[in-house]
């Protein structure tokens, strides 16, 4: 959102001088005459630059729960997207607010300002704000929304709970996999050795292994993160690896029937 350095004048001829983000002259005209200031002159500084992309789960169910009191309450839309534009702290979020009252104000409806951010909302966020609109039941859409994606960040930290302790182990295990190979066994072969005896296969193959971390450790290290980037590679550029990726998702144990239930919610 572009950053306006103004200088204005109170009701007493004082005049002031500041700095506040507004989308053009009639937002910061009515930021100003909020704090009780007429516009004298402005320079726009540049723009401050926020990241990109999805809005946080809680910064949308923030905003939806909000926004359905605000309604319910009488307060007028834009009134309404103004107070929350300016009580959030997420920068993102105010620009997409922002940018919404601008198109509410130009004649559209809120569901055709919402189309505007498909990255924030979805089709079916929008169409049930479109639903909502034409029957009049905005604020009970509203509420609806808002259930649904309590209940999505819900089962969310649920999947992320299960996760938690698959991912330690399996780091532990790495880890002491890494260690035993890489010092332990080393440490040992030269013992087996001077036993001159003959080792068995597995302990063979152990000792291979073993040396092949030890000299090829970086391999080791960089191979599963090259494989999984090549991975994310593939999925962004074939449909056909992406459908069977989500697929094994949908059938992990545990996790795949909790995946389901959350997209069947939306």
């Amino acid at each position: 959102m572009p950053q306006m350095q103004y200088k204005a004048m109170d009701e007493n001829g004082r005049t002031s001088v500041g700095v506040v983000e507004a989308v053009n002259v009639a937002d910061l005209e009515m930021r100003l005459s909020r704090m009780g200031l007429d516009l004298i002159n402005f320079k726009e500084r540049g723009v401050k630059r926020s990241r990109a992309g999805r809005i946080p789960h809680r910064d949308m169910i923030g905003f939806t729960f909000h926004l359905e009191q605000l309604i319910t309450a009488g307060v007028p839309l834009v009134d309404g997207l103004v107070d929350l534009r300016d009580s959030t702290e997420n920068p993102r979020m105010r620009e997409v607010m922002a940018g919404m009252i601008e198109s509410i104000e130009g004649g559209k409806t809120l569901s055709g300002a919402m189309e505007e951010y498909p990255q924030m909302f979805d089709d079916v966020f929008v169409n049930l704000i479109k639903a909502g609109e034409f029957s009049g039941q905005l604020g009970e859409v509203l509420r609806s929304i808002t259930e649904n994606l309590k209940w999505q960040d819900e089962q969310a930290e649920q999947v992320k709970k299960l996760l938690t302790d698959p991912v330690i182990v399996g780091a532990v295990v790495t880890g002491v996999v890494f260690f035993l190979m890489t010092y332990l066994v080393p440490q040992l072969v030269g013992f087996m050795e001077n036993m001159g005896q003959t080792l068995p296969m597995h302990t063979q193959v152990l000792i291979m292994v073993s040396a092949a971390f030890v000299t090829y450790w970086y391999l080791f290290l960089i191979t599963p993160v090259l494989g999984f980037m090549g991975l994310l590679t593939l999925i962004r550029l074939s449909p056909s690896v992406a459908y069977a990726v989500d697929d094994l998702k949908l059938r992990v144990w545990v996790i795949g029937p909790l995946m389901k239930k959350i997209i069947l919610a939306r």
